[in-house]
């Protein structure tokens, strides 16, 4: 029996893949809880912890409405060159949809995007630069062809002085208060195929990557090197951990040779980044991941999280546990939105015990999976219900 841990040192053991005392419960994201606080996450992580979690306090730490052209990636700010010119209008049809365009404006050349209307459509007159929600609604993306990225270069550039500054003020507070409660530090997020897909849209970046592969592999490179100047401001405060998102990197959006000639090589040099400064690296990816197991013992990654048995294909939890044994942290174990949210209490005492007989109990955390959105009675009591039963285990 391990000694009794503070709550960083248990995490920072699963992940480390060490004995802890007893198996960290962490949940990944608790949308639900956040609105409770009004996004406070200093009090989103003391509200946890009064419940008898595993904490973790993320920075940067500005919520969703404070990023209008990234609300999906989250971390530093994203700037572009004050070199772009941008133009938005707003233009009706005939038959009366409403069109919004969008045109930066690069010394370069012009990148353009339009997006369809819909009544649930977020952003009033705006088109953010990365988003999930336009994806399905544009009916022109920023980036169709190789030609496109001498301008692309103008979009993505290293995070600016003020911001670095802002950053690491941020960043000593957020280092007091982890210390002054034990809790893990993270920061983030890293991208790779996901700004792809923000660019280009679902389907363009799958036949390009059969049809067109060395354009592919210009944009990841592109992409990677911005992201290596942004991990580093992140990486420099000495966070524990460090997030890389990666929900559409599974074999559903790439194949797996793909992946392997082509991002694993992208994917060991932020992990080896990360290791470089002192930080785990994780990577959030739900579904698709069984054809990529090897790549990511191979890229050393120090977590893989996410890990959803019903909603994430290709989710083979024993093979995970068998292949990535001693090597990678898995994280997760239960869906958030089907068991959690919408299943009874034996459902949620049953997924639970599956998750740490299959994925535990050595370098294993619990958590829903993605996410804990709705704020309702039966959100509530199941995750009293996911508390307690996890609780047994100690």
């Amino acid at each position: 029996m391990a000694k009794t841990m503070t709550s960083r040192e248990r995490m920072l053991g699963a992940l480390s893949k060490q004995q802890v005392d007893h198996i960290p419960c962490c949940f990944m994201s608790f949308t639900a809880l956040r609105k409770r606080h009004n996004e406070d996450r200093y009090k989103i992580a003391l509200a946890e912890l009064e419940m008898g979690l595993d904490s973790m306090l993320f920075i940067p730490t500005a919520p969703r409405h404070t990023r209008p052209d990234h609300p999906d990636l989250r971390g530093l700010p994203v700037r572009i060159s004050s070199a772009v010119r941008t133009v938005e209008r707003r233009e009706t049809l005939p038959d009366g949809q409403v069109m919004l365009h969008k045109e930066y404006q690069t010394p370069a050349g012009s990148l353009t995007s339009v997006v369809a209307l819909s009544d649930d459509w977020p952003h009033g007159n705006h088109i953010p630069f990365l988003d999930d929600y336009q994806v399905p609604r544009s009916t022109k993306f920023l980036v169709t062809q190789p030609d496109d990225l001498a301008a692309l270069e103008y979009l993505l550039v290293p995070p600016n002085s003020e911001d670095i500054s802002a950053f690491r003020q941020e960043a000593r507070e957020a280092a007091a208060f982890c210390n002054q409660h034990q809790i893990l530090l993270s920061g983030g997020w890293g991208v790779g195929w996901d700004m792809c897909n923000w660019l280009m849209g679902m389907e363009p970046p799958m036949a390009a990557a059969m049809e067109n592969p060395e354009f592919m592999e210009a944009l990841l490179q592109r992409i990677h090197q911005w992201n290596m100047a942004r991990m580093k401001v992140v990486l420099e405060s000495k966070v524990d951990l460090y997030f890389r998102r990666a929900w559409y990197e599974g074999c559903d959006f790439v194949t797996p040779a793909f992946y392997r000639q082509y991002m694993l090589p992208i994917l060991k040099a932020e992990a080896d980044l990360a290791h470089q400064y002192g930080a785990k690296f994780a990577y959030i990816c739900t579904s698709g991941t069984v054809p990529m197991l090897d790549c990511y013992a191979e890229a050393g990654i120090d977590a893989l999280v996410a890990i959803d048995p019903i909603q994430g294909t290709h989710t083979d939890m024993p093979l995970m546990r068998k292949t990535l044994a001693g090597k990678v942290c898995l994280w997760g174990g239960v869906s958030g939105a089907i068991t959690v949210e919408m299943g009874s209490e034996a459902e949620v005492r049953s997924a639970i015990r599956q998750a740490i007989a299959t994925l535990g109990p050595d370098s294993f955390i619990l958590s829903p999976v993605d996410n804990l959105t709705v704020d309702a009675p039966r959100t509530w009591e199941n995750v009293r219900v996911f508390i307690d039963e996890w609780q047994k285990t100690r």
